[in-house]
């Protein structure tokens, strides 16, 4: 290796970028504040953007930030999975050595396959089924390390080169910029603007970043001339002729390292005989140098970004000494630089070695991979043990040798599943199928495959248990890992043409099991692609496995049968599907597949009315949490819950939900943490706590990776709005449900509640035929078995809207009225009332529908609100008890008016605790129409209610006044730390104070909270 060496052509002095770094310790200081901060420099190629990186990143590091650097890797063509994240990771634990080990505790083996130092990476088999949500959950730890690293101290990530960046980097580092939410971090990235073509991958990446307002986006600009001039004077230490300044800036442009190269030319007078391409220039630099240099030169191009010295010296094939002579050479010229970590070398600058590498002939180039590949087979240790796997098979397959390149790229496809990147996993698995018929027969028959992916099925032989040497691997295992691949990595286009290519192949084989799986790995992606509903897709592979003996695949394609007709379509012939689901895959061993068919059957089961289903459910869960299946946890406490609720069972549902926040956010598993918040907004909304249940809604849509979770959030949003009388903000909330669920796929469950909140909208803006023609479309559809959890709240809405109008003149005439009552009537007669809280409903809807035709008896809605007062629904209770009085007024009589005006009174104080303008409006009516006072005697004041606090801003200071941080608020009232922060900021403001300790004096001494509560939190 070489000690200090001279370079000449970097000006010490660092010239312009006032703007820039403004903007970058701007967000270095909002950053210290512990608001995350994202950042993305832009510029064309030697423009200066590292220079401004390291300018910036040494200041940060002198006020005391940890700086961690990564740069994307590129090996040929190639570039490795996560290289910038794993070098950024590597520097960080480096310089916080304990700290990260504690921040990364609990997820060890995970967050391997980004950083090996911290764990064993997990052996990826065929049985992994995580999907999509695998590298959702590797994305969410690191996002969750990096907040917990920058906790209490400032980080900066920067990330180099993103225009080389592979595609699981791009899609990891836009998570990051999305999801991050504290912590005293900065991550900023570069790339090179114009190499960004109209096809070039980053260009999403760049188009999603210009609509996210978190993230800042610094475009560098050119050097002006005086500026130019300062970086002359810096490099030749004296100030510059003011014509050579011109002749530099001319043709430079205003390029930072085209400057450095022609003052470092023109001062050598070599200018002269240059040409008017600069790219010759930086030829003829490499040029200058001796051969043996220019040799390494070549060589350190096609290596990579970077080349380890011992793997170069082993491909140069010089003495050491006149290596060293060598590499001094290019580096005293500026041609190459020691790479960080002293272990290497790479170019100064990316565009000399682009330039080098292009002057590279073709045939030059396939041999120097050649001698990089053998090198690295001979000596593995000459790279680091993460790279190896990758680096071999690039240099092979540039070597364009089929026979070495297949199996190399056969291995790298299994690294890169391992590390959950699957989106090269997916290019290398397409490179081996490029491969394949070039390769020779003898070689492909002695490869075989490591495992099968996602219970698809091994060879025939294997199947039958006949005896028989492993099954070669085959062009069809190719395209089923690489289908898995694109399906997971988001390249469902591609996975679809696979799979439509293997189909085709496989209809001139008689495997049906194998066609099987093909055609249920279409149906998701049909799904996926909102091409379909999936069924078509699933009947096809229902008909291919009937008569089939149990197999993986015949449990996977029952137990998906079964999932979509849950949904869909739930019935006798989904339970019958499920029950042999589950007696299929406990046959064949997997326990997975056995789990998530269970769930689905335990929920059909409480919906057909069976209670058993939900001890059923209770069991998966536990099982779940006994064996850390992370395939299966979100699904339990998302449907468990959902169950729970479909049966009244709300505070019980709510107990699990938080379970299920806790073990979806420890273990990354977002999406699956964006539907528990979306059903606990359900429970919370039935258990009158509305406040948290539209806290709950909006983190959802803020946690929520996909569509669909955020559809449930609008629509949970858009239920309370409409509670509160606020019907614009309902109306924008279910067209954002609407946009969110599409039209390709029609489920009850997303479909019932758009049509109920549609129905009562139209109600509560006056146009009754429109709700008419909302509930009609509804049962013209009609309501599937076990959707009465939807379709009793939408009968409910559809007689309520005509019990309210039964005073105006029927729109359309009282014979339509009367028949569409009738049909409402009928309807109700025909719905399921498995539990008491459907019984409930039914008994108010036909009540309702009573009230329409003029009947109001007491007895009937007596009857009702007894049903409500043994379940928990606030809300619901005070309906009914408004139409209870209403009833006993209308009867008449003094016990009557003082029942009724105690109702009104109980009504009254629940609509305003639950801010339901509506039901308080139509309460005081009532009670002016009867003349009845709804007040006694005065009650003492609440001195709370002079500070103009909310009911939630009251439960933030009641904590504030224990002591609590906004951390420890956040936990024990299920918010953010961000939102706990503002509610203290407007208490404080309304307090009139200047701190948290002034404000818990002051509650003290009005004597808000008991002593004895300020120790207790808040409990389900």
């Amino acid at each position: 290796m070489l000690g200090p060496v001279e370079s000449r052509s970097v000006s010490p002095v660092f010239v312009g970028r006032t703007t820039e770094l403004e903007t970058l310790d701007d967000a270095l200081a909002r950053a210290t504040t512990g608001e995350p901060q994202a950042l993305v420099i832009g510029g064309e190629a030697g423009v200066g953007k590292t220079r401004l990186v390291e300018e910036f990143a040494g200041a940060a590091a002198r006020a005391g930030a940890v700086v961690a650097l990564g740069g994307c890797v590129e090996i040929g063509a190639d570039g490795l999975p996560f290289a910038p994240f794993s070098t950024a990771l590597r520097a960080l634990r480096r310089q916080l050595p304990d700290e990260l080990a504690a921040a990364a505790a609990g997820q060890e083996d995970e967050l391997a396959r980004l950083l090996p130092e911290v764990g064993e990476t997990p052996a990826v088999l065929g049985a992994d089924r995580s999907g999509e949500e695998g590298m959702a959950r590797l994305f969410e730890l690191t996002a969750r390390l990096l907040e917990r690293l920058a906790a209490h101290r400032t980080v900066v990530v920067a990330l180099e080169d993103l225009h080389w960046a592979d595609a699981s980097t791009r899609h990891l580092l836009t998570y990051l910029f999305r999801t991050l939410r504290t912590g005293r971090l900065v991550v900023l990235a570069t790339y090179r603007s114009d190499d960004i073509h109209r096809r070039h991958p980053l260009r999403p990446l760049l188009a999603e970043l210009d609509r996210l307002r978190t993230v800042r986006r610094i475009e560098l600009g050119r050097f002006t001339r005086d500026e130019v001039g300062c970086q002359i004077a810096g490099i030749l230490a004296r100030e510059p002729d003011p014509a050579q300044v011109d002749a530099i800036f001319e043709r430079s442009d205003g390029n930072a390292f085209f400057v450095e190269e022609l003052a470092v030319a023109t001062h050598e007078g070599a200018c002269a005989g240059l040409t008017d391409s600069l790219r010759d220039l930086l030829l003829v630099r490499v040029e200058r140098l001796p051969e043996s240099a220019q040799r390494i030169a070549r060589l350190v191009a096609e290596g990579g970004s970077t080349v380890e010295y011992r793997l170069l010296a082993a491909v140069a094939d010089l003495a050491e000494d006149d290596l060293i002579e060598a590499l001094r050479a290019a580096v005293n010229a500026s041609i190459l630089s020691v790479a960080p970590g002293d272990d290497g070398y790479r170019f100064r600058h990316s565009l000399v070695r682009e330039a080098v590498a292009d002057d590279l002939l073709p045939g030059e180039r396939s041999r120097l991979n050649r001698r990089y590949a053998e090198a690295l087979e001979a000596d593995p240790t000459l790279v680091p043990a993460g790279e190896r796997v990758m680096r071999l098979a690039s240099y092979w397959y540039h070597a364009h040798d089929p026979a070495k390149a297949l199996p190399a790229v056969l291995d790298a496809s299994v690294t890169a599943r391992r590390r959950r990147a699957h989106s090269e996993q997916l290019r290398l698995l397409e490179r081996a199928m490029e491969l394949w018929d070039v390769t020779p027969a003898d070689i492909r028959a002695t490869l075989r495959p490591v495992d099968y992916t996602e219970a698809y099925p091994p060879p025939l032989a294997e199947r039958r248990g006949e005896p028989h040497d492993p099954a070669p691997l085959r062009y069809l295992d190719l395209m089923a890992e690489a289908a898995v691949a694109g399906r997971r990595c988001g390249e469902r286009e591609r996975a679809l043409k696979i799979t439509k290519r293997a189909l085709h192949l496989l209809e001139e084989e008689q495997d049906p099991l194998r066609a099987a799986w093909f055609w249920i790995q279409r149906s998701r992606l049909m799904q996926a692609l909102a091409r379909g509903d999936g069924w078509k897709e699933i009947g096809t592979a229902q008909d291919l496995v009937r008569g089939l003996p149990p197999s993986e695949v015949h449990a996977e394609v029952l137990a998906t049968a079964a999932s979509w007709s849950m949904l869909r379509d739930p019935g006798p012939d989904a339970v019958s599907a499920a029950e042999r689901a589950v007696e299929y895959a406990r046959m064949v061993g997997a326990e997975d597949i056995e789990l998530n068919a269970r769930l689905t059957l335990g929920g059909l089961m409480v919906e057909a009315g069976d209670s058993a289903g939900l001890a059923q459910m209770y069991e998966v869960k536990e099982a779940v949490l006994a064996r850390g299946l992370t395939s299966v946890v979100g699904r339990s406490h998302v449907n468990l819950p959902s169950a729970l609720e479909a049966v009244g069972r709300s505070a019980e549902a709510v107990s699990i939900l938080r379970e299920g926040l806790r073990l979806t956010q420890e273990w990354g598993l977002r999406d699956s943490e964006a539907w528990v918040w979306v059903n606990l907004a359900e429970s919370l909304t039935t258990l009158g706590r509305w406040d948290e249940a539209a806290e709950a809604a909006v983190s959802a849509q803020r946690t929520s990776q996909s569509a669909k979770p955020r559809g449930g959030a609008a629509n949970r949003l858009a239920q309370l709005a409409l509670a509160r009388g606020e019907t614009a903000e309902a109306a924008r909330h279910l067209a954002a449900a609407r946009a969110s669920y599409g039209t390709h796929d029609p489920m009850p469950q997303h479909n019932l509640p758009m049509s109920h909140l549609a129905l009562e909208i139209a109600a509560a803006e006056g146009r009754p035929l429109d709700a008419r023609a909302e509930a009609d479309r509804a049962l013209d559809a009609g309501f599937p078995p076990g959707t009465q959890r939807y379709a009793w709240p939408l009968l409910l809405a559809a007689a309520v809207a005509e019990s309210e109008s039964r005073a105006l003149p029927p729109p359309d005439g009282p014979e339509a009225r009367t028949a569409y009552l009738r049909r409402l009537f009928d309807a109700v007669r025909t719905l399921a009332t498995g539990s008491p809280v459907w019984r409930a409903h039914e008994r108010w809807t036909r009540a309702e529908l009573d009230r329409a035709e003029d009947h109001t008896d007491p007895d009937t809605w007596s009857d009702v609100v007894t049903a409500f007062e043994a379940l928990e629904r606030p809300y619901d209770l005070a309906r009914v008890r408004l139409r209870l009085a209403e009833a006993l007024l209308t009867a008449g009589g003094d016990d009557e008016r003082a029942r009724a005006t105690e109702l009104l009174r109980l009504t009254r104080a629940t609509a305003d605790h639950l801010g339901a303008r509506p039901l308080a409006d139509a309460t005081t009516l009532l009670a002016q129409r009867a003349r009845l006072s709804l007040t006694t005697a005065p009650p003492a004041a609440d001195p709370a209610d002079t500070l103009g606090l909310t009911s939630r801003e009251r439960d933030v200071l009641r904590l504030v006044s224990a002591g609590r941080t906004n951390r420890q608020i956040a936990e024990e009232l299920f918010i953010s730390p961000k939102t706990a922060s503002v509610h203290v900021s407007n208490i404080l403001a309304k307090l009139g104070v200047s701190g948290r300790g002034e404000a818990a004096a002051l509650a003290h001494r009005m004597g808000l909270f008991p002593l004895e509560t300020l120790g207790s939190g808040t409990h389900a």
